[in-house]
């Protein structure tokens, strides 16, 4: 049913529409929201935990929370004490605006589409039809709608993670500036030294699951490193405690918030001296410093962002193949992976070997 009418969609010119009176105030209110919301990396990731425990059947609110917070985490992590070594401020600058303009991108598409469900709810009947007003994609008010009639958590999941890779990359990964400025560091950054493409998800006491992402610039991967990382998030065993760990640790941006114990959000370094090793085997050394790891406040100031580009991204009902579930095991497993990749920039760091490009 799904993909009779997405093929039915997919080549067909929309059809006009116009609102009543109340529907204009609503989508004038759902805008204010959204844009109230969508000032930095720490009060989105709040506004997404916020709305999935109002609302625990729509999982990616969650699952874009866990995800904004590595998010937070990767824009601090270019004002920390590693990447400041090894990585030039304009090329640091270039790096974080990247990252933001991809975190407000998916919040001002995506939480409209939640405040319109939620005021669904209230009234009792679905007001999909509003997602034109927002641009929001014709592919999302059909799965919306088949939300509605069957509850159906995963799809609806999926649904939500391809059209928002869909949607970054029309806008972000296929722009050429990013081409130049960004992705091509990027891809080199990703491979050999940095952090970006670990998503880590605590839990408990410093335990850690996650993906690791490869081929950034593959929108096919993307959505498959998605899929996965919604199955390890939501495995019985996994997700209470990762859901526990979010509602007792407020997003700040800092590494600090998961592992106190080896990063903190002040600086304990001495200027002027020469880099020591903090960690083996992915422990802090006896005496040494914990590693500075700053809160996004203190990191970077809110950004000013033009509207985002209109237009809709689905031309071809192929997509609904994501839909189908994978039977995989999916290891989650990425503790050692990380703490690895940290005691390479740590080397970095006292090699003073600057990454160059």
């Amino acid at each position: 049913m799904i993909k009779e009418e997405l093929k039915n969609k997919s080549n067909s010119t929309p059809a006009p529409f116009s609102v009543t009176k109340s529907e204009q105030i609503l989508v004038e209110k759902i805008m204010l929201k959204t844009k109230e919301n969508n000032l930095n990396n720490v009060t989105r990731t709040r506004a997404y935990l916020d709305f999935y425990l109002r609302y625990p059947d729509i999982h990616w609110a969650f699952l874009g929370h866990m995800v904004s917070r590595n998010g937070g985490w990767n824009m601090t992590d270019l004002k920390g004490e590693l990447l400041t070594r090894l990585m030039t401020k304009k090329d640091r600058v270039v790096f974080f605006q990247f990252l933001e303009r991809g975190n407000w991108l998916i919040f001002q598409d995506v939480y409209p589409q939640f405040l319109l469900y939620e005021e669904s709810l209230r009234q009792g009947k679905p007001l999909f039809h509003l997602f034109r007003h927002f641009n929001i994609s014709i592919f999302m008010e059909i799965l919306w709608h088949q939300f509605w009639k069957s509850n159906d958590a995963y799809i609806l999941t999926i649904a939500l993670v391809i059209n928002e890779q869909y949607y970054l990359e029309k806008r972000m990964v296929q722009n050429p500036q990013n081409q130049k400025d960004v992705l091509n560091k990027l891809e080199f950054l990703l491979q050999d030294w940095l952090s970006f493409n670990h998503i880590l998800f605590p839990y408990g006491n410093k335990n850690l699951v996650g993906q690791t992402l490869h081929q950034f610039e593959s929108l096919h991967e993307r959505i498959l490193l998605g899929k996965r990382l919604y199955k390890i998030l939501f495995h019985q065993d996994i997700h209470p405690k990762v859901v526990e760990w979010a509602k007792n640790h407020h997003h700040t941006g800092s590494r600090k918030d998961y592992w106190p114990d080896i990063f903190n959000s002040v600086n304990e370094g001495t200027p002027g001296f020469p880099y020591q090793l903090h960690l083996e085997s992915c422990q802090l050394r006896p005496s040494a410093k914990r590693i500075y790891s700053p809160t996004l406040e203190n990191a970077w100031e809110n950004v000013k962002h033009i509207e985002a580009e209109i237009g809709d991204w689905f031309n071809d009902w192929h997509v609904v193949d994501y839909l189908k579930e994978d039977e995989k095991i999916v290891n989650g497993e990425i503790k050692d992976e990380y703490c690895k990749t940290l005691e390479r920039l740590e080397l970095a760091a006292l090699a003073k070997k600057a990454i160059t490009f």
